[in-house]
This record gives C-alpha cells, structure tokens and sequence, in this order.
C-alpha cells in the first residue's frame, strides 16, 4: 500500500519507464512505417527529418521496441498466464461492457482483455522484428533471398496493422475505464478501482500490507 490510505501501489517506477519506452517507441514506429508504407503517408516523414532519415531510423527504432518490450515480457509474463477464470470473464463481456461486473470471477492483476492484448502484441513483435530483419538491407542483404524479403514484407505490414489496432484497443480501454491511466502516470490505482475491476490482485496488496 502506499502512504496515501485510499491508492494501493500498482506499478513501480521502472515499469513505468520500461511501459513508456515501449509506447513512445510503437508510435515513433507506426508513424515512420506508415509513411514508408504507402505514397499518400509520405508526408508523415517530415516527422523525422525525410524519406532518406525515416527509412534510416525506423529499423532502430524496432530494436529499441523489441529490446524494451523484451523487459516488459519478462516483467510480467507471470502474471498473464490464462486460466479457467479467463475463460468465464471472456464469455461474459458484456457484462463487462455494460460497467457491471458483479457475478465475474474475482480478476487478478490483470484480466482477460488486457492478457490478450499481452500474448497478442507479444506475438507481433516477435514477427516484426524478424521479418524488419530480413528487410534491413544495410546489415543483411546478403543473408536473404528475394523470396524471403517480398514474404517478410507481406508479413511485417499486416503484423504492424495488427498491432497498430491492437495499441488502439489498449488506449482506449484505458480511457474508458475510469481511474485506469492514473497507474502508468502515478504508479497506483484507488482502492475502489482496485476491488471493482481487480478484486483478487486487491485482497492480494491488501494481505502483503
């Protein structure tokens, strides 16, 4: 608990910073990919100095991802292992929709939702950092085919849509559920927050203070 009696601490300060880098870097990348992905985004590279600069930067950028998201997988993949309780939660989101979640089982710290968005955008930057590999012709031109290259960039644009929707999801979730954005900018949450989305994780804080 922290020393404010109504809040219970959420996440530390170096997970905040490890999330941060992790969002910052998503939406540098998503606006340099965007610009290099079709003729009518082109101007969004103004952004970082030009065409020449964008596609320059935009693989180091997905190296500061990958390596920062890495730290946030190992963080927290404990806590977004699935479970039967998962199941239930999911088959009854509507209720979850409609703000009453009396009757669900009990969430820890994190809930369905929020595991999927884990497992799913875990999944998509492990195939966008491979296949940006195979497209990173400064460093690995001799290592791929033409083949390869033409499939790794199929995959590298529709696995950046996904995980462009996905982030989407992740905000706006975040918004709509009053009381949540307060745990990545202060590091807690209420307690009424707590006990009314994640009632298992708050009789957990509560037992450790």
């Amino acid at each position: 608990m922290s020393e404010d009696r109504n809040a219970v601490a959420r996440y530390t300060t170096a997970a905040r910073i490890n999330h941060w880098v992790t969002a910052i870097s998503l939406i540098l990348l998503a606006l340099s990919g965007l610009a290099l992905f079709h003729p009518s985004l082109f101007f969004l590279t103004n952004l970082f100095g030009g065409g020449q600069m964008t596609r320059a930067v935009h693989p180091w950028i997905g190296v500061v991802l990958a390596i920062s998201f890495l730290g946030l997988f190992f963080r927290f993949v404990s806590l977004n292992l699935w479970t039967r309780e998962d199941t239930v939660w999911v088959k009854n989101f509507g209720k979850v929709l409609n703000d009453n979640e009396e009757g669900m089982p009990e969430v820890g710290k994190y809930n369905a939702g929020q595991k999927l968005v884990f497992w799913g955008q875990s999944i998509l930057i492990l195939l966008l950092f491979c296949s940006g590999i195979v497209l990173w012709d400064v460093y690995f031109e001799d290592y791929t085919t033409i083949d390869q290259k033409r499939l790794s960039a199929v995959v590298h644009a529709l696995c950046a849509i996904g995980a462009i929707l996905i982030w989407i999801v992740h905000v706006y979730a975040a918004i709509w559920v009053k009381g949540t954005l307060r745990a990545m900018t202060r590091g807690s949450v209420t307690r009424g927050w707590s006990w009314k989305h994640h009632r298992k994780w708050f009789r957990q804080e509560v037992g450790k203070s």
